[in-house]
């Protein structure tokens, strides 16, 4: 009885994909869908040529994309809070996706709003993002103190996140208005530009991530009951703490270079998370991106479908459930004392 909630996932997990790619503008049933892929694996099925290219070609690579972006904010999340064991802590109330924001729309400003998925784009855009998550993260840091104690190096990261915010905003309005539109745009987050091309860098970052993340569990779990009992188990805390700091800066980058600035979701998946699987918490690493994942692709489905031919920014829905999460979570908080 303890595994059925891991069952639930798998099983929403596998649905999902098949579900949301049904969703959009063009009439695909999901007996379209199924269709396709018995075509596309040689089943001999007769298969829509119109409606095979919107399936593989737009609906897919933004379902695949929408995945990687929730779980890698996810574990992003789950790894940030566990190092600074806080319950609020997230890569956009951290400053990271800020960061990283502003680096990546420095870049496409100095482009002129211009940009191609091919691979030497992508990585200068992901060098950009991450030059601005990793400059976060060194404020955050520096105003965190010598000791870096937990709740200044919080502080620090809302302030950091409302700096980059600004800045962010200056290039945009800086920026030509053509340009400043696509920027804007993007900036809120997005995954109507999905493509196959770009989905090697944010696939193969995401796999060495929670590899490494996996690897340091214990270390990574130790330092929850605080730094000197981690230390007294032989972790190196300062060490741990500013390499896993380093190492979810570069998982933000690369998800923000390809899909913009979206908050909230390493904040409220690792806590709904905890609440599900109380029974399961060994687990917790692996599940917690893919509920994300599955997160952010029901999000994607409602950006699209809310308003008849309008799509919504990613990043303007999950900052409406964030902050009223954030609410509820800071509410019980303070009525629990």
């Amino acid at each position: 009885m303890k595994s059925w909630p891991l069952w639930c996932l798998l099983i929403l997990a596998f649905i999902t994909p098949l579900w949301a790619s049904v969703v959009g503008v063009a009439n695909i049933s999901i007996h379209d869908a199924l269709t396709i892929v018995c075509g596309s694996l040689g089943g001999g099925c007769e298969v829509d040529a119109l409606k095979q290219r919107i399936w593989i070609e737009l609906r897919l690579p933004r379902i695949v994309l929408a995945f990687l972006t929730g779980a890698g904010l996810a574990l992003a999340g789950k790894v940030l809070q566990t190092v600074t064991r806080n319950p609020l802590a997230d890569p956009y109330l951290f400053g990271i996706s800020s960061g990283a924001t502003f680096g990546a729309v420095l870049v496409i400003a100095v482009l002129g709003g211009q940009v191609s998925w091919g691979i030497s784009a992508q990585i200068g855009l992901t060098g950009g993002a991450f030059l601005g998550s990793a400059l976060s993260v060194m404020i955050v840091l520096l105003l965190a103190g010598r000791r870096v104690q937990i709740e200044r190096m919080v502080l620090a990261g809302v302030a950091t996140s409302f700096m980059f915010s600004s800045a962010t905003s200056l290039v945009l309005y800086a920026s030509d208005p053509q340009a400043a539109s696509s920027l804007l745009f993007w900036s809120l987050g997005s995954f109507a530009r999905a493509t196959w091309g770009q989905m090697l860098l944010p696939l193969v970052i995401l796999m060495v991530c929670f590899l490494v993340f996996l690897v340091y569990t214990r270390p990574l779990n130790a330092m929850l009951a605080g730094d000197e009992n981690a230390r007294s188990l032989g972790v190196e805390v300062h060490k741990l703490r500013i390499s896993m700091l380093l190492l979810t800066s570069l998982l933000t980058a690369i998800l923000v270079a390809n899909t913009g600035g979206i908050g909230f979701v390493g904040l409220m998946i690792p806590h709904i998370v905890r609440r599900l699987f109380l029974q399961n918490q060994k687990h917790l690493m692996w599940v917690t991106p893919v509920f994300g994942g599955v997160f952010m692709v029901w999000v994607d489905v409602i950006a699209r479908g809310l308003i008849d031919g309008h799509e919504l920014p990613i990043g303007v829905i999950t900052a409406a459930l964030g902050s009223v999460f954030f609410i509820v979570v800071m509410g019980r908080r303070a009525w629990s004392h």
